[in-house]
């Protein structure tokens, strides 16, 4: 029992919640950017993925929404500004990446929208901690 107890204290003393919070935000959003979003502009590929248009909706649009989803709002993640609004749009691909376009697919294939969408919700829920922009205009207004 004892050393539970000194493991639990281990892990409150070198990474306090906040800190991991950050981490968390930091390490996600990127790999988004990284992996999903500079492919949708053609970095790192030959040519632009062309994104999935489950809803019919206008080509430029869905396409600009996709872009913007994983690309410009992970960074607002990153930094913690307006931390729970950025997180929408980026849920909307992810939740319809795994509900409508992966839905008959193979566990091995929604799994990764999945992870994404647990990841944000997970971060929407806990919302962008002290490290953030979000905490220090809060912090500001009350002034």
């Amino acid at each position: 029992m004892k050393i539970l107890k000194t493991i639990n204290r281990f892990n409150n003393i070198i990474l306090p919640y906040d800190a991991a919070l950050l981490a968390f935000r930091v390490i996600i959003a990127s790999q988004l950017i990284i992996v999903h979003g500079l492919k949708k502009v053609g970095i790192g590929t030959g040519t632009a993925e062309v994104v999935p248009n489950p809803f019919d909706l206008p080509d430029a649009f869905n396409q600009v929404f996709a872009i913007a989803s994983n690309l410009i709002f992970p960074l607002f993640v990153i930094i913690g500004w307006y931390t729970r609004l950025a997180i929408i749009p980026i849920l909307a691909v992810t939740l319809s990446g795994y509900f409508v376009v992966h839905w008959n697919d193979s566990l091995l294939e929604k799994d990764i929208p999945f992870m994404y969408s647990v990841a944000f919700l997970f971060i929407a829920y806990s919302g962008p901690g002290k490290y953030s922009i979000d905490r220090l205009l809060a912090k500001n207004s009350y002034l």
